[in-house]
């Protein structure tokens, strides 16, 4: 007996029905067919191809409970990677499972609202034995510190760490240890690192005469790689970076929501504003991940995950990494899993994915690869060498798939991996492209999280109370330097009476020692307190004058 899988014309949610079929196919197709059978609910990727042709009744499907084991989706691009994203996410959003996605180009806004119906889409669902029917599902639309449309997400400096800060900042191993030391001091004494200007007033103490001494316990940091840091966060503000930063910082168990009619919440991260700065949002979203997995509990093996969260340009994600970066990325991917979060990284090809990271993939879609030089060549072997063994040619499958058709291999309800097989997908059902700006602008001012998350707030933090202490200082130690300089001038003047009765005329007078406050003024500490102080006011105070200051609320 075959288990098919069927629709629910209210959602198109996926349901497994069990029918006797007519007759079973013979040979390689029915092994194929075998391996994808499955008694509970399952999402359909589409229908199996065999030498060239598409049998509808050979369903591909991914058991939803093994979808918390992780998966790739990857191919050339163009080859459709976006619209199996979509497809999947519909059918997890239908299942009551909410997902994440990062809409890089700005084209996957369109989940939001229903598929049109056209004659390229018929032909697809009559291939793939597919009952198309335009559907929308719930949807929030979010942006990095503001940028675009979306909800705003932010992080405080401190919940995005110095692991993750480094990986933005572009900073060496060495960089992100000082780095990390400086986190550490923060922490001790209480200093909220929640936005960048947090974060370079606490180095900058760090490097003064006063705040070397406070590190001599727990080692020190050099000048040099003071400076290093200093100059990428004031380079890393010029690029607009500064806004990504502060509070109220988001709560990632927003990504979990479900809609009052059961179905998942699809979450849509807009990236376009920010395409051009890969290094920032894709780290930005393993920050999003790595929160997630601090805060959830265990909870094992579910019917269905929590949540399925897409990490598109994965490649950007582990370019440049530092070891400690890529040894985080491994870990968090390993044990989310038992929090019920299924992760599927997004790229051209698996080699883009350390091998620590895919072999914990367990569910794959790849769609077509090129072969047009030697390094593409070299990409497609080490490609094929990750798929079990298959009765198919995968080099000349993999190199002569079209749009919208893929190689799946994913694990079975057992938890074995099933025959590869060369699949036709099916179509979206929503519409394939951006919803309308003026619609996606509504949508997101009618979310009840966007009066939450939309204004900005700047309350006192590291920043506040560094300058307040070093201004208390110099005023303290002027006003004791004024009080000095006036008992000496007085003594002074008593002094020089007396002795101009005895002095013979056209005697010199004798030169005045330096005044304390001249002592003061020409010390080393005032002299770096100064240029401590200096260098905070004059930027604030020149950035208003030219108008750049970001205006605090």
């Amino acid at each position: 007996m075959l288990v098919r899988t069927v629709t629910n014309r209210n959602w198109g949610a996926v349901m497994s029905v069990s029918e006797q079929p007519a007759a079973a196919p013979d040979g390689p197709v029915a092994e194929i067919a075998a391996g994808y059978a499955v008694e509970g609910a399952a999402l359909d990727l589409g229908a199996l191809l065999w030498d060239g042709e598409c049998d509808p009744d050979a369903r591909i499907r991914i058991p939803l409970a093994v979808l918390n084991r992780h998966g790739l989706v990857a191919g050339a691009t163009g080859t459709g990677k976006t619209k199996t994203l979509q497809l999947i996410a519909e059918q997890l959003s239908a299942n009551g499972v909410p997902v994440f996605l990062a809409d890089i180009k700005g084209d996957v806004s369109g989940v939001a609202a229903p598929g049109q119906d056209g004659e390229r889409v018929r032909e697809r669902a009559a291939q793939v034995g597919q009952e198309w029917r335009a559907t929308g599902f719930p949807c929030e639309f979010y942006g990095l510190g503001g940028t675009g449309p979306g909800i705003p997400v932010r992080a405080t400096v401190t919940g995005f760490g110095p692991v993750l800060l480094s990986k933005v900042l572009q900073l060496n191993q060495t960089q992100e240890q000082s780095l990390g030391l400086i986190f550490h001091y923060a922490d001790s004494k209480g200093l909220e690192l929640v936005d960048l200007k947090d974060l370079r007033a606490v180095v900058a103490f760090l490097v003064s005469d006063t705040g070397k001494a406070e590190l001599k316990g727990i080692g020190g940091l050099s000048t040099v790689t003071a400076g290093v840091i200093l100059r990428s966060i004031t380079a890393f503000e010029q690029q607009g970076a500064g806004g990504f930063f502060g509070e109220p910082e988001f709560d990632t168990n927003e990504f979990l929501r479900t809609a009052a009619d059961g179905r998942g919440v699809v979450s849509v991260l807009e990236l376009p504003a920010v395409q051009d700065k890969p290094q920032l949002f894709s780290t930005f979203l393993m920050w999003m991940l790595a929160d997630l997995f601090a805060d959830l509990p265990e909870v094992g093996d579910l019917e269905k995950p929590k949540l399925v969260f897409f990490f598109d340009e994965a490649h950007l994600l582990f370019s440049g990494a530092s070891k400690a970066f890529r040894e985080s990325i491994t870990q968090t991917v390993r044990l989310i899993r038992s929090k019920g979060i299924g992760v599927f990284f997004v790229t051209q090809t698996p080699k883009d994915v350390p091998s620590d990271v895919l072999a914990q993939l367990g569910n794959r879609v790849q769609h077509a690869l090129r072969a047009f030089t030697p390094d593409d060549a070299k990409a497609l072997k080490a490609t094929v060498r990750t798929f079990p063994h298959s009765p198919y040619d995968l080099e000349e499958v993999l190199t002569g798939l079209g749009t919208g058709e893929a190689v799946v291999t994913v694990l079975s309800e057992r938890g074995a991996p099933t025959p590869v097989a060369a699949t036709r997908l099916r179509a979206p059902e929503s519409l394939m492209g951006p919803i309308d700006a003026a619609a996606l602008d509504a949508a997101v001012k009618a979310s009840p999280l966007y009066g939450r998350y939309a204004q900005a707030v700047d309350r006192e933090s590291a920043y506040e109370r560094l300058t307040a202490e070093q201004r208390a200082a110099e005023t303290a130690a002027l006003e004791a330097v004024a009080a000095e300089e006036a008992e000496k001038a007085g003594k002074a003047d008593e002094a020089e009476k007396g002795e101009a009765a005895g002095r013979r005329p056209g005697a010199r007078a004798p030169k005045p020692e330096p005044s304390l406050a001249e002592q003061v003024v020409g010390s080393g500490i005032f002299t770096s307190l100064a240029r401590s102080i200096g260098t905070q006011l004059g930027r604030e105070i020149s950035r208003s004058i030219f108008g750049t200051a970001r205006r605090r609320r």
